[in-house]
């Protein structure tokens, strides 16, 4: 994932008579930011940031590959098939997880990190360089999310196979925007937006008591421009796409999303696509999803599901957009 959508203040009328409070810091290997309006009085800006870093802090302890010491690093780095005890919080995201993987038919995988790792693109360092086909073939071998059980209580994952190795990049932050915001409304905010490296959760109403107004951004290089808008209250929205993350080599582009399926980088011409649910979580997710499936399969299997969904294609002169009937009720301005 990365920030393809970013906030809009473009309005007219001069702001309701609440305070505003913003919050930011570095979580994941990335960037938070926070608007809260109308924080209750008997909390003081200080105590809530505390909080909020509270949060961010268990779930990274927990679900980083890039922590030797997180509970997922260490499952990975087990080789036997018993239950292994994890927290509450990595067992319901894995479970999550498993549920998409299930619903896309395997295109939603988060046991691919090893292939992400072989094409430079996971905690190892960024090689720029194509894999070979026996290299990507040893890495296919060990990956398939249903090698991967997961039970609630007691809270435990076990794996099949020693090999396998989670990376939950593509839910984790999902999953921590809506850990925020559970945690912001049981202090009695009813208006904010949170944003985590790009996955959103907003609620209420903005500064000017208008929903949240979000932009999605074009997918060209070196610029950020606005693609269209859409207004949210009560969601969370996600994007992933093929136009920041990604190296070169003869000519030939390689994208950071990789298909499970094939153990490559996908080569269709769909550059971003944005996914509207009320479980930031469940729009991360699905956003990679999609993002690998392509967009005449995956704007059917959005149909079919009534997701909320944007796609934005690469075409011969310039970007073909395909939305869903679900994501109309949040889209401002057409294209």
């Amino acid at each position: 994932m990365f920030c393809a959508i970013f906030l809009l203040f473009g309005c007219d009328r001069e702001p309701v008579q609440e305070q505003l409070q913003h919050f930011s810091g570095s979580t994941m290997g990335t960037f938070y930011t926070l608007k809260v309006l109308d924080l209750p009085t008997h909390l003081n800006h200080q105590e809530v940031s505390l909080g909020i870093e509270r949060q961010l802090q268990a779930i990274d302890s927990s679900m980083s590959t890039y922590r030797e010491d997180s509970e997922l690093s260490r499952f990975n780095a087990s080789r036997g098939s018993d239950w292994f005890s994890v927290s509450p919080a990595l067992s319901e995201v894995v479970r999550a997880a498993l549920e998409v993987s299930t619903a896309t038919d395997g295109a939603f995988d988060i046991t691919v990190g090893p292939l992400v790792n072989l094409w430079g693109f996971g905690p190892s360092p960024h090689l720029d360089k194509v894999p070979s086909d026996e290299e990507i073939d040893a890495e296919l071998s060990g990956v398939g999310y249903q090698h991967v059980q997961v039970r609630s209580e007691p809270p435990a994952l076990r794996k099949e196979r020693a090999e396998i190795y989670i990376d939950l990049s593509a839910i984790a932050k999902g999953y921590a925007v809506d850990k925020v915001a559970t945690y912001l409304e049981s202090l009695g905010v009813l208006n904010y937006m949170i944003e985590i490296g790009g996955e959103l959760r907003l609620k209420g109403h903005n500064d000017h008591g208008d929903p949240w107004r979000i932009a999605v951004e074009r997918p060209s290089e070196g610029v950020r421009d606005i693609h269209t808008i859409i207004q949210a209250s009560d969601d969370g929205v996600a994007t992933s796409g093929d136009y920041r993350n990604y190296f070169e080599e003869q000519g030939r582009r390689y994208s950071h999303t990789i298909n499970p399926r094939t153990g490559r980088p996908v080569t269709h011409s769909l550059a971003s696509v944005t996914v509207i649910s009320d479980s930031a979580m469940y729009a991360d997710a699905m956003a990679t999803a999609l993002m690998v499936i392509g967009t005449g399969a995956g704007f059917q299997l959005a149909e079919r599901q009534g997701l909320a969904a944007y796609f934005i294609s690469h075409a011969e002169n310039g970007f073909a957009v395909r939305a869903t009937s679900a994501f109309a009720a949040y889209q401002i301005d057409q294209e």
